[in-house]
């Protein structure tokens, strides 16, 4: 019956991957290929044990806590950032196909990628609760999406890891105030600038003394994670962790040569 479904499916409905092209023939709510997703792995190598940033340098990375050079010269003012993927490929054109095709149920799949990233953080977070806080959208590009992806992404993730109880999303607890622009070419300083007092504690009085992790789609410099993280902590939280489902990496290039490059130690530790 499943075979003659399928194939009804596939005539009256014909349709290809969104990644691949490739034509679907499983009957599914999300168009993507299992080809296309099985290919989708989580950040392999050393990384930054505060930021998650991949770590290329074997002197570094034989370290007991291995930082980047940005965390070893500023403290972030969370405590841990994590994030499944890179933010590339096939995980960037599904996480592109949640926030701009609406193709709400790439929300599932990317919620079970996040759901494995937050597990990174699950020992080091304390005997309490620990509030979820989807980061926050302005209300006008709310209203022109529809839907705060990582809202979506939050709540799928919290569904999958309902069991565990520790977990508790808390939405209404921050709030964007004012909108940004695009930090594509601003400097860390332009970055900072544009953030400074975009985030607002609407509900201080449910921050005091508890943890929070905030969720996010992406992890691309790190501003905006950074910023309600420095929000939270003014109010009193805690501890501020950080769980995204993809990161930008910026030393992706130089691990690849890394890889392929391995005549001396020199060769490889400049690459980091």
């Amino acid at each position: 019956m499943n075979t003659v479904a399928e194939s009804l499916f596939a005539t009256l409905f014909p349709a290809n991957c969104r990644l691949c092209s490739a034509p679907l023939v499983n009957i599914s709510r999300l168009p993507v290929c299992e080809e296309c997703l099985s290919e989708i792995r989580p950040i392999a190598g050393g990384t930054c044990v505060i930021c998650g940033e991949r770590l290329v340098s074997p002197y570094i990375l034989s370290g007991a806590d291995p930082k980047c050079g940005l965390c070893r010269r500023l403290d972030p003012p969370y405590a841990k950032a994590v994030a499944y993927g890179s933010y590339s490929g096939g995980l960037r054109d599904l996480i592109h196909l949640l926030k701009y095709e609406q193709v709400l149920p790439a929300a599932a799949v990317l919620g079970r990628m996040l759901v494995e990233a937050i597990t990174i953080l699950g020992p080091s977070f304390g005997d309490g609760p620990v509030f979820v806080i989807p980061v926050p959208l302005y209300p006008g590009k709310f209203r022109q999406r529809g839907f705060n992806q990582s809202e979506l992404i939050a709540k799928a993730a919290l569904k999958l890891n309902s069991g565990k109880g520790k977990l508790k999303l808390r939405d209404r607890i921050l709030e964007r105030r004012r909108e940004t622009q695009s930090q594509i070419g601003q400097t860390r300083h332009q970055r900072r600038e544009n953030m400074r007092g975009a985030f607002a504690v609407a509900k201080p009085e449910q921050v005091s003394g508890h943890e929070f992790l905030l969720v996010d789609d992406v992890f691309t410099t790190g501003t905006t994670v950074s910023e309600c993280a420095r929000v939270l902590r003014r109010a009193g939280a805690s501890k501020v962790w950080v769980a995204t489902v993809a990161r930008t990496l910026k030393a992706e290039a130089n691990y690849a040569q890394a890889n392929v490059d391995e005549e001396t130690p020199m060769a490889v530790a400049a690459a980091g």
